[in-house]
């Protein structure tokens, strides 16, 4: 969850930005045609140009990131035998997937975790937290370094990062357009655009924002049975049952309870569930039963 957390969180911050940029520079004035109706061919220009950068710019600095946000130590020379087992085994199983030797990290964190990130599956990033270390027995951080992996080898930052470029032109096409009905039929500007215009407009984006996140949330989890299924082709499926299992149990007593949605257990159910972007543990488990049989 950490990595699409990160992600997500720096694409937002990316969009803002330019957004602002944008309008400061005028080139949002190209929204108007002739002064009087939205130019939607400027418009699907402006908004894919907005929404694939935030998506791509969070993609390209995402291992600067991961690395500043939690404080992640790479390994360079390893120190101990659990540092020189972490990259021995992850250079094994990167050789399995038939992609680039990662980065290896270790974070200060109680909460047991581990993430994957990078633009480039031959030039990734592969960081788990001190208390995954602590919590887990060697064949449960086995299978969790297989499911980060699987992650890489899968391309699954490119390709949320393609979907979230795709959900970002649709939101900020959507909120201009209801930017523009607003401030032409309940304030009654026949040219240009007022200031009701801009304010319903960011309004519109950020409540569609978060509509939106149910899409992206939706292949994030999608995108997480697949990884499980990597690694347990990887270590075999009865580890990363015993991994999602330890999983469970540690999570549940890390986290408060208002949290529990967006841990990496799951959520009590409901409509949670739309903005997780892991499946409940108990579901993954099922799922890798299933592949068993």
């Amino acid at each position: 969850m950490k990595r699409i957390m990160l992600y997500l969180a720096t694409n937002l911050a990316v969009i803002v930005v330019l957004s602002i940029t944008m309008r400061l520079l005028g080139i949002g004035s190209l929204l108007d045609q002739q002064g009087i109706d939205l130019n939607m061919n400027a418009l699907l220009i402006y908004a894919a140009v907005i929404g694939f950068s935030g998506s791509l710019i969070s993609l390209v600095i995402s291992k600067w990131t991961a690395k500043h946000m939690t404080g992640a130590q790479v390994i360079t020379s390893p120190a101990n035998n659990t540092e020189r087992w972490l990259v021995a085994t992850v250079s094994e199983q990167a050789q399995q997937a038939g992609i680039g030797m990662p980065e290896v990290a270790i974070y200060n964190s109680p909460q047991p975790n581990a993430f994957a990130t990078g633009m480039n599956r031959n030039n990734a990033l592969v960081a788990v937290s001190s208390g995954l270390l602590q919590s887990m027995t060697q064949d449960e951080v086995e299978a969790v370094l297989a499911h980060e992996i699987s992650h890489i080898s899968n391309g699954d930052m490119v390709t949320m990062a393609l979907i979230q470029g795709v959900v970002n032109t649709f939101v900020i096409v959507l909120s201009r357009v209801i930017g523009h009905l607003v401030d032409r039929t309940v304030f009654k500007t026949q040219r240009g655009h007022g200031p009701a215009f801009w304010i319903t407009s960011i309004i519109a984006e950020l409540v569609l924002g978060i509509l939106a996140s149910i899409i992206v949330m939706w292949f994030s989890r999608q995108r997480e049975y697949r990884a499980d299924a990597g690694a347990a082709h990887l270590v075999g499926a009865n580890k990363m049952i015993a991994a999602l299992q330890r999983l469970g149990m540690t999570s549940k007593e890390a986290l408060p309870d208002q949290l529990n949605a967006l841990g990496i257990s799951g959520g009590r159910g409901g409509v949670s569930q739309l903005f997780m972007s892991h499946p409940r543990i108990e579901d993954r488990i099922n799922a890798l039963h299933q592949r068993q049989k």
